[in-house]
């Protein structure tokens, strides 16, 4: 990418795609192409195709989507797999329509089997279940990942699929129902702490997750727009940490980062969710990208960006 490319950042008040943003600008790309979805709704072909046909991106970042925590994937499962599908279909072919140079699709650690080996390799893609409390976005996510592989073989297009594992950073969503774990850990320690205790989380706290800072994540993205193809990387490249913690070690952390000291106690009725998920990052690594944000630094500032924002997300 040159400087003044036209970049479009799809997703951009998003989690990753706010931190796409942050990135892009601080490396001095200065022709970031926005939209918001009440000016955009990416749900919507003609519209879709009539933005892409207007502004003629060069490189586009698809990082938009709908997400949520186990709940929300499990209460609105038409929801989270018609939303995904149509935006991932609208934005990969308007990009092949306008000769988009090279895409980045964001894609999700959801999309591999429940009980995929460990650490997960690229190739364990649709080689066993999926994890059922969040089989319609992962089966979204899988779409557009084949999208990208078959306009690649047909059109020879440039289109790379990023799988990240967990994130969490600036800009997270805090709703108790949809976010994910760490911002929903993080709003319930904060409001036991104001209030008193317990903390009530779901399950045993025994799966072991991994987890990337946002901002981590966006480097990562901007690294493989920049520096790699779909020649290179293949179907689908795993972005992550290389590390684990249990949901309990987790807890913990956040309670210390938050300053909480008082009960936490475990819904054993409530799911636990895939046992364990680490992602083999092995390959992007040795393209020679690492993270450089610790979990604990990284859960600092994602606390202290929601003491920020608090008056807003409430």
């Amino acid at each position: 990418m040159e400087k003044d490319s036209i970049i479009y950042v799809a997703g951009h008040r998003g989690l990753v795609g706010s931190a796409l943003v942050r990135r892009l600008t601080a490396k001095g790309y200065t022709n970031l192409i926005v939209r918001t979805h009440k000016e955009l709704d990416l749900t919507r072909q003609a519209d879709v195709e009539a933005f892409f046909e207007a502004m003629r991106p060069e490189y586009v970042f698809l990082a938009a989507a709908k997400v949520g925590g186990i709940g929300a994937n499990s209460t609105w499962p038409a929801e989270f797999i018609y939303q995904n599908l149509a935006i991932a279909a609208n934005v990969i072919d308007a990009s092949y329509r306008v000769s988009v140079k090279k895409l980045v699709n964001l894609g999700s650690s959801c999309i591999y089997p429940k009980l995929a080996p460990q650490p997960i390799k690229e190739d364990y893609l649709l080689t066993g279940p999926l994890e059922p409390t969040n089989e319609a976005y992962a089966v979204a996510k899988i779409a557009a990942i084949k999208l990208c592989k078959f306009y690649n073989e047909q059109y020879g297009t440039n289109f790379i699929s990023a799988m990240p594992t967990n994130l969490y950073g600036e800009g997270d969503t805090y709703d108790p129902f949809a976010s994910h774990v760490v911002p929903a850990m993080l709003l319930k320690f904060h409001e036991a702490k104001k209030r008193g205790g317990p903390v009530v989380l779901w399950g045993d706290g025994s799966p072991y997750r991994e987890f990337l800072y946002a901002d981590d994540c966006a480097e990562a993205l901007v690294f493989l727009m920049e520096q790699c193809n779909y020649a290179d990387i293949g179907e689908v490249i795993n972005v992550g940490s290389g590390s684990e913690v249990t949901i309990k070690e987790l807890a913990d952390l956040i309670a210390s980062v938050v300053g909480y000291q008082g009960e936490i106690v475990w819904d054993t009725t409530k799911p636990n969710g895939t046992p364990r998920k680490l992602l083999d990052s092995s390959k992007l690594f040795s393209y020679g990208w690492k993270p450089i944000v610790s979990l604990r630094e990284g859960i600092t500032r994602a606390y202290e960006d929601f003491l920020h924002r608090e008056k807003e997300i409430f």
